[in-house]
């Protein structure tokens, strides 16, 4: 038998591993010839922005993650200099920083843990903007771009085309 705790963990990690909110149609919709084929294209509409999102902000920071991984020397040293990460020392950052952008990007690409991976990518967004002392206007507008997209992705889910979505279905029809 579960305990509090381990149901309560179990529902945290479902939610994590959520494809996303599903809505059924309502009786009144069913009624209208139209309405059934609108619910099909909003569907396919979301899924395919979810699936461009994810894949367009896990480029992003897996690219960065590379670079990083390219040249250590040189990202130890922008990490002692320029960035300034709270709390953490130069080179923890450094490791930290480069293991999220190079494991999270892909997590979230594969729709794997999606939210998990949205949340842990804004951290990283969020820790690259407080970090740096001074920031150009264009960069700031890309992370805040990436922020929204990642929030969205956070608060929705990756989507029905996703890891996500095909363990869930998979879980649905053994239950």
């Amino acid at each position: 038998m579960a305990t509090p705790l381990i149901g309560g963990l179990r529902a945290a990690l479902l939610f994590l591993m959520d494809a996303g909110p599903r809505r059924a149609l309502v009786a009144a919709d069913a009624q209208d010839p139209v309405t059934p084929r609108l619910h099909v294209i909003e569907r396919h509409a979301q899924a395919l922005a979810s699936l461009l999102a994810r894949l367009y902000v896990a480029q992003v920071f897996l690219l960065s993650g590379l670079t990083k991984l390219r040249d250590w020397s040189s990202t130890l040293a922008l990490f002692e200099d320029e960035y300034h990460v709270p709390l953490l020392s130069p080179e923890l950052a450094a490791y930290l920083g480069t293991a999220g952008e190079l494991v999270l990007p892909v997590l979230l690409a594969l729709g794997l843990g999606g939210r998990f991976a949205a949340l842990g990518l804004s951290v990283v967004n969020v820790i690259a903007v407080l970090s740096l002392s001074e920031i150009a206007p264009a960069a700031l507008l890309g992370h805040q771009l990436w922020g929204a997209l990642l929030m969205m992705l956070a608060l929705w889910g990756a989507g029905p085309w996703s890891l996500d979505a095909w363990w869930a279905a998979r879980r649905a029809t053994r239950a």
